[in-house]
């Protein structure tokens, strides 16, 4: 990671995911997340950064809001 995206880490930031739908051997409808890189917001609000480390064929991502791991996982 660069040293700026180092120091934003600090701030608010999302983890950018491809999601793909499939259904499970009995049919079931499943969901599968993969992270692919983080994203920051502009200072203003109007946009974000983000570093991704694979691109989805489907062109489709997911921005979530960070959430740190618990310390009971």
């Amino acid at each position: 990671m660069s040293q700026k995206t180092q120091t934003a880490a600090t701030a608010q930031r999302f983890d950018v995911f491809v999601v793909e739908d499939y259904k499970d051997k009995s049919g079931e409808e499943k969901a599968s997340w993969l992270r692919v890189g983080i994203a920051f917001p502009h200072k203003d609000g109007k946009g974000f950064n983000a570093e991704l480390r694979a691109v989805p064929v489907s062109g489709k991502l997911v921005l979530r809001l960070h959430e740190a791991a618990s310390e009971e996982a």
